[in-house]
């Protein structure tokens, strides 16, 4: 394995931040200080004016394999991931079929192991995603894993999601929620307001995500298990969440970049590449979320990494699927949104808070994973991010390494750019491996 020294890098540890050099010997990181005489034949990387972190972790990534390769595989998934500065991603269970039981688990642990990065996996809390039956969580929380969800529609039925958060419980697992009334949104393709009625769509109201919100807070308060908030997309939703923290409730939650990027505006034009579910809100919301962002109430940052072939997101705005790609500038729009100045919360919700929420801060040989979100601390796995928060670039759709060309930020510039990504004690730059 190649050894490396990063040079004069801003280096961010869980409490504080200093110009240093890391030395990273067979994969951990060896040695962190302010000048280090690196033992010959170790690649040098120059990281003057990045900062260096923990590698970035999506817990909210779609990668399609099994079922819809021609819009996503495991492989293109973690490259694109690995480009966007993520050492670990955790794929969601609404393939084709399901990720609701060992074998399919297994199936795309055993192929993600091969790629540079890690991947760990989502189970479905119902078979089948339908919302009827429980999958067998606790066969699949042998294999490792901890986080369980029907992204993509929410588990309709309260007394389906109490029997599941009891059952969760002990087995030390976190569900995962996709907060959508289907009675209420159902058949909406984009947010209910101004622009809905102005272009004719059928709305998907801010209700039908807080009355659920709300649902399962209580249902968390009844059970005393874990729960994590997926892709929050409205000012109410935010404060019924911190008031829920704050009364010592065990949830989490997290915000999706398009989410405090755009606004349902970009709906205007009836281009489906805007399309998301939950869709995209109002200004107000918007400046909503990038408050509590910079504010600290954020758990995480998810990219929601949704691709799609490119002929379905040609059909008409109503009939089109819903999603958008995110995994290659997540980063960017975030240290846009948070600010330079607040480097560490960067980090905190682009690193450290994800891999608390999906378990993932030690090694776990079971899914075969390294030590994720960490310290910055001799002796760790080095997974590790190289971003340079001033680099400018414009997005473009056909350079992207992801299989689809979903982004609504094409010909978009953006600022700050993951420039070596180190994972598994490996780097990688936009030309390849490191060596």
């Amino acid at each position: 394995m190649t050894n490396y020294v990063l040079r004069q890098g801003l280096v961010h540890s869980a409490s504080s931040q200093e110009i240093a050099d890391v030395l990273i010997v067979d994969g951990k990181i060896a040695q962190i200080a302010k000048k280090i005489d690196a033992p010959s034949g170790t690649v040098e990387i120059d990281t003057k004016d990045c900062w260096v972190g923990p590698g970035f972790v999506d817990i909210h990534t779609h990668l399609r394999e099994p079922g819809r390769e021609e819009a996503e595989t495991i492989e293109s998934g973690a490259l694109a991931a690995l480009m966007g500065g993520y050492t670990a991603i955790v794929a969601m269970p609404n393939t084709e079929p399901a990720l609701d039981n060992v074998a399919l688990v297994s199936y795309v642990l055993d192929k993600g192991a091969r790629t540079p990065i890690d991947v760990a996996v989502a189970g479905a809390i119902t078979q089948g995603r339908k919302g009827e039956l429980l999958a067998p969580m606790a066969e699949m929380a042998e294999l490792g894993v901890r986080l369980f969800t029907d992204d993509g529609t929410g588990v309709q039925s309260p007394s389906l999601m109490r029997r599941a958060l009891s059952y969760a419980k002990p087995l030390g697992v976190t569900l995962a929620q996709h907060c959508e009334d289907e009675d209420l949104a159902g058949g909406g393709s984009m947010n209910e307001g101004e622009y809905s009625a102005k272009l004719g769509l059928i709305g998907r109201p801010a209700l039908a995500e807080e009355l659920m919100l709300l649902r399962d807070l209580e249902l968390v308060k009844l059970t005393g298990a874990k729960m994590h908030f997926l892709h929050m997309s409205t000012q109410n939703s935010i404060a019924l969440i911190t008031a829920a923290k704050k009364a010592g409730l065990p949830v989490t939650f997290e915000i999706a970049p398009h989410h405090f990027t755009l606004d349902e505006s970009a709906c205007s034009d009836f281009d489906a590449l805007f399309k998301v579910h939950p869709p995209l809100r109002t200004k107000a919301d918007v400046a909503s979320l990038r408050d509590a962002l910079r504010d600290g109430l954020v758990d995480a940052v998810a990219t929601d990494h949704a691709p799609h072939a490119p002929e379905l997101k040609d059909l008409a705005f109503d009939e089109a699927p819903a999603g958008m790609l995110g995994l290659e500038h997540a980063a960017s729009l975030t240290v846009d949104a948070i600010g330079d100045a607040n480097s560490s919360r960067f980090f905190e919700v682009m690193s450290r808070g994800p891999a608390r929420i999906a378990q993932l801060r030690h090694s776990d040989v079971r899914i075969r994973h390294s030590a994720q979100g960490g310290d910055l601390v001799v002796g760790e796995d080095a997974n590790l991010v190289v971003f340079d928060p001033s680099a400018k670039y414009v997005v473009d759709r056909d350079q992207l390494h992801s299989r689809s060309t979903n982004t609504p930020y094409h010909g978009r510039e953006l600022r700050g750019k993951a420039r070596v990504t180190i994972a598994k004690g490996r780097a990688f730059n936009e030309q390849g491996e490191i060596a």
